[in-house]
């Protein structure tokens, strides 16, 4: 669990935290599509300070957005030695028959990176950002949807959950490992069939859990009559303040300059 940072609300009273949560979505989701648009190594370099900048004033360990990283190394060694291998271009060197490329390393070095930031943007956001406020938040944001009888409320309950899930299945699956371990069973030898056998010690019961625990979950909102948005009140509604706005305008100004650099620097 602790190598998990999506999900993961870490409390404070930082101006980060106490900033209206549509704020920390958009940014969000515009600083994801930027990665995706931006692909200079200055440009990454200009998202990595935005980052760090933003950790400072959440008062949130920036080796904590690392944390998440881990549990991704594989899908990140993956892309990394697929776009290696598939691109052509200049030849760098050939190993089993595979022929590695210039261009593709490079790809491979952007696509490494845009993963790693992309983790550590959303892990920023799920970090300043309690399930209650993201909840309230995504409802808010897809409420012109309504109109066009979409459940918006329902679709942004049951994000909100997936997201404050992604922890404790984590936590859950480790228990499982370690209670298997204790009672003999290998996950680390034998060939790729064997450990493919091996984990359905590990499935097995995990999905009994997640049932378990979305029938709990389902029963304790019944029980406090939970019907979805229609007719629901809040306690503290959404509202604008000016530290939003100065939000919005120094991080899409910021944002702008990395759009700037990717056009103007050295790649």
């Amino acid at each position: 669990m602790k190598d998990m940072t999506i999900g993961q609300y870490f409390p404070g009273d930082s101006l980060v935290h106490k900033l209206d949560p549509r704020t920390k979505i958009i940014l969000s989701f515009t600083f994801i599509f930027i990665l995706f648009f931006v692909k200079t190594f200055s440009a990454y370099a200009l998202a990595l300070i935005y980052l760090f900048v933003i950790t400072k004033v959440a008062d949130i360990p920036f080796k904590m957005l690392f944390r998440g990283i881990k549990s991704l190394f594989f899908i990140i060694f993956l892309t990394v030695s697929l776009n290696i291998f598939m691109i052509k271009g200049e030849t760098l060197f050939t190993i089993f028959g595979l022929t590695a490329s210039k261009e593709g390393l490079r790809y491979a070095l952007f696509m490494a990176i845009r993963i790693v930031l992309m983790v550590m943007g959303s892990s920023v956001m799920t970090l300043t950002t309690s399930p209650i406020r993201l909840t309230d938040g995504l409802e808010k944001l897809m409420k012109p949807l309504t109109y066009v009888k979409v459940p918006a409320s329902e679709i942004s309950m049951m994000m909100s959950i997936a997201l404050r899930f992604i922890p404790t299945l984590t936590e859950e699956t480790q228990k499982i490992i370690k209670a298997q371990k204790a009672r003999g069973a290998n996950f680390e030898t034998g060939s790729l069939i064997k450990r493919a056998k091996a984990m359905v010690p590990i499935l097995i019961p995990l999905f009994i859990s997640s049932f378990r625990r979305a029938d709990e979950l389902a029963n304790a909102m019944e029980a406090r009559l939970y019907r979805g948005g229609e007719g629901r009140t809040k306690l503290k509604e959404l509202k604008y303040k000016k530290a939003d706005y100065l939000a919005y305008i120094i991080v899409f100004l910021y944002f702008a300059a990395m759009i700037g650099l990717n056009y103007t620097a050295l790649p």
